[in-house]
């Protein structure tokens, strides 16, 4: 089962990163407050950008280097203007 790389989009305009193996199983736990502690009590939540990325340990590293990311840089991916591909083709040489 394929891994995927998330962010998810706080009512005060935060992007939170994570990885998941179901998108909108997570985003539902999410929503619930079962999910990461960082997104309980942000108000509303809303799924900004999914995408597979393969096996887990490429997922961990693409999570890490996103999380790295400036707001601005993670809008631009959220945006397409940042080729994620291109991010993920990097991380896949390393």
């Amino acid at each position: 089962m394929c891994w995927f790389v998330y962010l998810i989009r706080t009512a005060d305009n935060r992007l939170y990163t994570g990885i998941t193996k179901d998108v909108m199983r997570r985003f539902a736990q999410h929503q619930c407050g079962k999910g990461a502690k960082a997104l309980r009590g942000k108000g509303e939540l809303a799924l900004a950008f999914s995408h597979e990325v393969g096996e887990h340990s490429l997922a961990l590293r693409v999570e890490f280097r996103i999380k790295q990311l400036t707001k601005p840089q993670k809008e631009r991916l959220v945006s397409g203007e940042m080729a994620f591909e291109a991010l993920l083709e990097r991380l896949r040489n390393d």
